[in-house]
């Protein structure tokens, strides 16, 4: 979707390459991936940027948020979330709806509908 990757420490993953090879297929080679050491260290790259945290733990929809083109969109570990220091260092924090029942959605299903959503809004979708 052309979407850049950044990826903080510690990583909840282990992110070698061959399983980013067999998971990412060959797309892996279109995406620009940037790790960073620390929360602290991606907050200062991203520079104003606003910070949107997905989290089950929000009572605000993705799809009642007016996304600007240059939102930084964040997703953290699927079975825990982010610590509470990333969360507060977040400028908007909203959820995917979902039936009361399921929990939350797998990570890269996650991103795929907030980033289309986003990218919807702004007017920036590929191709």
């Amino acid at each position: 979707m052309g979407a850049a990757v950044d990826l903080i420490e510690p990583l909840g993953f282990e992110w070698d390459d061959r399983r980013v090879r067999r998971t990412a297929m060959d797309y892996i080679d279109h995406v620009t991936v940037e790790r960073h050491a620390s929360f602290a260290a991606f907050r200062a790259s991203i520079g104003s940027a606003r910070l949107v945290l997905f989290t089950t733990k929000s009572n605000q929809s993705a799809y009642a948020f007016s996304f600007r083109a240059d939102d930084v969109l964040l997703f953290g570990k699927e079975s825990a979330g982010v610590p509470l220091a990333v969360t507060e260092g977040c400028d908007a924090r909203l959820r995917i709806p979902m039936r009361p029942e399921v929990r939350s959605m797998n990570l890269a299903s996650s991103a795929a509908l907030v980033l289309g959503e986003a990218l919807r809004q702004t007017g920036t979708l590929p191709g």
